[in-house]
């Protein structure tokens, strides 16, 4: 019953997507490179079609070099045996998860899906993904995987995925500027809140996260949320409360601008390249942006400043198989996609950190911005898992947002949130 409301639920949210759809397929508008992998590939190095047991991955990546190297992934695997035919096919992500939901309640789903990761578990708690726990009980690279990430493919315990690769949040600061304040980087959250005052003159503010009232804005509070020992469903108790008590803090002294609940992650970025901010919150794939168009910012990468813990919140995708004939062929696929020396031939493309710790260690040895974000990765963890996130996402998004403009204290805004929270969790 409990999943039968959950599909229903789904397809009320996405009735305006069925009202428009064509009834075909949705297909890749990148070209067909990124649509159909097997185009690559020639007649003798596919063998005989009839003999193979095609399947289908969906994806929502748009970026043409991730779409490439996917494909070239898929390539590899359909050449290494005779027995299996990955094809993969692009959905924007605007509408991967409509398109996913409508797919559960009328059975026509891919073999494969990737992911995001905080989506997870509403799909597991669907039915539709596979239960993978006792298939990958034996394999070798299971143990291999950071915390944070395999956690995200469970639910109830049981394992509903693999993760494909991870990134998180860490501290980006201003080299010349904590030096011109005569400041040392923050390590704590007492040091966060001097450094960012210090930091904050002349039009500079001394410290910027985004806090949008949406998923962008729970993943950038979750780190400072788990840093006082909390967990992702208990905000109104006094660690929850600190947490919101800080982000009050840095908007009172000046030191964070309220326009942050204006700011993606991106503007953040370019208030920081533009000099606007000492400090901000943000994550690698800001990297290559960032030195290219400001090569001449001083500037570095930190740990998060902690409250009692280390903490950062884990971004990302996932494999997940769907549930039904093909589950074991798909498995083969993830397995080959997964395996170490496979792994650590195509990850840094994506520009993504391994969720496999024996491969993440390898990755980046010269570049000591990302190194940071390895180490970062440890203390990362999931959002949720839960498979109502979203709802519990937007009551925390809220609570943040409500003590930025001041329209609640951070003790009310954590009670109105957690009685959205228990009421999601059926307290």
């Amino acid at each position: 019953m409990k999943r039968i409301l959950v599909v229903i639920l789904a397809l009320v949210m996405t009735v305006g997507l069925l009202a428009g759809c064509s009834g075909k397929q949705p297909s890749s508008e990148t070209g067909s490179n990124s649509s159909s992998p097997e185009s690559n590939v020639s007649d003798s190095d596919k063998g005989t079609t009839s003999e193979k047991k095609d399947l289908t991955l969906w994806y929502y990546w748009e970026t043409e070099k991730h779409q490439q190297t996917l494909d070239r992934v898929i390539k590899e695997f359909n050449n290494s045996q005779n027995g299996i035919s990955v094809t993969a096919q692009y959905i924007p992500f605007a509408d991967f998860k409509k398109v996913l939901s409508i797919g559960a309640a009328s059975t026509e789903l891919p073999d494969i899906v990737i992911i995001d990761s905080p989506d997870h578990a509403a799909y597991a708690a669907m039915g539709i993904f596979a239960d993978l726990t006792d298939k990958l009980k034996d394999w070798d690279g299971l143990n291999q995987y950071y915390e944070g990430p395999i956690n995200s493919c469970k639910l109830d315990g049981k394992l509903y995925g693999v993760p494909f690769g991870s990134n998180c949040l860490a501290l980006f600061y201003n080299e010349d500027m904590l030096k011109a304040a005569n400041c040392d980087v923050p390590t704590n959250w007492e040091e966060l809140r001097e450094v960012a005052k210090k930091t904050t003159k002349d039009g500079v503010f001394g410290f910027a996260m985004c806090c949008l009232q949406n998923e962008e804005g729970t993943f950038n509070f979750m780190p400072w949320m788990w840093s006082t020992g909390t967990s992702s469903f208990e905000i109104n108790n006094s660690n929850g409360i600190k947490a919101l008590t800080l982000v009050r803090d840095l908007i009172k002294d000046g030191s964070m601008s309220k326009e942050v609940i204006n700011w993606t992650q991106g503007d953040v970025m370019n208030q920081f390249i533009s000099g606007n901010i000492a400090m901000m919150i943000n994550g690698p794939w800001q990297v290559p942006t960032m030195r290219e168009q400001a090569p001449d910012l001083n500037w570095n990468v930190a740990l998060i400043p902690k409250d009692a813990q280390n903490a950062s919140v884990l971004g990302g995708e996932n494999f997940a198989v769907i549930k039904g004939d093909n589950e074991n062929e798909a498995l083969e696929f993830i397995k080959f996609a997964a395996d170490a020396n496979m792994l650590k031939s195509y990850i840094d493309d994506f520009g993504y950190i391994a969720a496999r710790k024996d491969v993440a260690e390898t990755q980046f040895t010269d570049d000591e911005i990302m190194k940071v974000f390895i180490n970062q990765m440890q203390y990362a963890q999931p959002r949720g898992p839960h498979e109502r996130w979203p709802e519990i996402s937007n009551a925390i998004s809220l609570a943040v947002n409500e003590v930025i403009t001041d329209v609640s204290t951070p003790e009310d805004a954590a009670k109105k949130a957690q009685g959205t929270i228990d009421e999601i969790m059926g307290k």
